[in-house]
């Protein structure tokens, strides 16, 4: 199913999301990396993340132009999950996933497709640089996101695990013979 969303994310728009879902979103998005993601959880946020989609991304900025702005690999941000979650983030957008179990009833990841940055570009417009003494990569940037997407919803608030469900059906499934 596909699902066109405004930000701030409410309870009932991550409640009718599924694993497998096509998402688009509009509104206010933020982005957060490692040195962020540490920052925010020793000195607070600047800015309010309830409602919010929190993008795991570096973007490159030229001027007041966005040139790409692909995911980066969500796991490396793992140990911050909980916190961010707790600070009303409805949905974290990624790529390579996290663990499902903090989600669940709270939230949802998003999986961005890697290698479309340009296509990102194109679909975010910035609004405000936060943490800026962090360098360009590790900002918070607060976008306005115009349709981003398309995205896949890969953990979901009911329990549904994308990666997990792939990780079982290569466990269960035979030793592959020689091609």
């Amino acid at each position: 199913m596909e699902h066109k969303l405004k930000m701030p994310l409410s309870v009932q728009d991550i409640e009718s999301l599924h694993v497998g879902d096509v998402v688009f979103l509009c509104g206010t998005l933020f982005t957060a990396r490692d040195k962020a993601h540490a920052l925010l959880k020793s000195k607070g946020s600047p800015v309010e993340l309830k409602g919010a989609a929190l993008y795991h991304c570096g973007p490159l900025i030229r001027g007041q132009k966005v040139i790409s702005a692909g995911p980066t690999t969500s796991g490396r941000m793992d140990r911050y999950t909980h916190f961010i979650l707790d600070l009303g983030v409805r949905a974290i957008i990624g790529k390579g996933g996290l663990p499902g179990k903090p989600f669940r009833g709270r939230a949802v990841y998003l999986a961005y497709p890697g290698g479309c940055g340009a296509v990102a570009a194109k679909q975010l417009k910035i609004r405000e640089v936060h943490l800026k003494e962090l360098g360009m990569a590790e900002a918070l940037w607060e976008f306005e996101a115009l349709d981003l997407g398309p995205m896949v919803v890969a953990i979901d608030s009911h329990g549904g695990d994308l990666y997990e469900e792939v990780r079982r059906s290569i466990e269960n499934k035979p030793k592959p013979t020689k091609c």
